[in-house]
């Protein structure tokens, strides 16, 4: 986690995000770089908008707060109601996952 942190503070601060400054970033806080690890983190990142990526994560759980539950229909069973809220959740959050999947590659 200690690269993707680095990778996201470097982005923060609007440096470039390449292998000399993510290891100098590990370096300042004490971690032993592993060369192989930052390659790899530097050539996946390339390809991912970081700002479009940090977006879904931090809106995709506020919007399952917020969203009052769907009300349902006359009649229907309460079962089916809680299964729809499950399928809901599990497309957000694997929305969530495909988004973070994202920053290791």
């Amino acid at each position: 986690m200690e690269y993707v942190y680095a990778s996201l503070l470097l982005h923060s601060a609007g440096k470039e995000i390449s292998e000399e400054n993510v290891k100098k970033v590990l370096e300042a806080a004490g971690i032993e770089v592993d060369e192989s690890r930052v390659k790899m983190l530097v050539a996946a990142l390339k390809e991912v908008n970081i700002d479009e990526v940090v977006k879904q994560a931090t809106a995709a759980p506020v919007a399952m707060a917020a969203a009052p539950a769907a009300a349902a229909p006359a009649g229907a069973p309460a079962e089916e109601k809680e299964e729809e809220e499950e399928e809901e959740k599990e497309v957000s959050e694997e929305e969530i996952a495909e988004g973070i999947s994202s920053l290791f590659g």
